[in-house]
């Protein structure tokens, strides 16, 4: 019988970086194509990173089951849920691959990992149609969500 070693908490995160890391890399260095273009998101011909949101846009998101949401601007991050409406703000990066952009950070110990990708996106709640998908990885938690920049006509619900 094999028994596992429980892994320290900082040897777990740093291979979930790691992870997530190569995950940025591929996405960033997909944009010169290559042998694996066909399982990036965007175009394959398009050489150049993702720019449909400029880095002085707000960009807000969110989802539901459970509720969750907030705001990107520049590096700075505000995460918002019922129990916490006034938000969390954290210091994110961002980068930008062909298909989308990314935003990494760290938010109360866990990793912080939002991707925002163009395409329609309904919260299946309000009956409005958004303009990105919004994909969090918040921990070992994967949240569903939709994102438009601030001034974007939504129409009504």
């Amino acid at each position: 019988m094999t028994r596992a070693i429980p892994m320290r908490y900082d040897e777990v995160m740093a291979v979930i970086r790691s992870t997530l890391a190569g995950v940025a890399a591929l996405f960033l260095t997909a944009c010169g194509g290559g042998e694996n273009a066909e399982n990036v998101p965007g175009d394959a011909a398009e050489t150049a990173a993702y720019a449909g949101v400029a880095e002085d846009e707000v960009l807000r998101f969110g989802g539901n089951e459970p509720f969750w949401g907030g705001q990107v601007v520049g590096s700075e991050l505000t995460y918002t849920t019922p129990e916490n409406i006034d938000g969390t703000t954290i210091i994110v990066t961002r980068f930008a691959g062909r298909g989308g952009l990314g935003f990494n950070g760290t938010l109360e110990g866990r990793s912080f990992d939002l991707a925002i990708t163009p395409g329609e996106c309904s919260d299946t709640m309000s009956d409005r149609t958004y303009p990105f998908v919004a994909t969090l990885q918040l921990g070992n938690e994967q949240r569903n969500g939709c994102a438009w920049r601030e001034g974007d006509d939504l129409g009504e619900p």
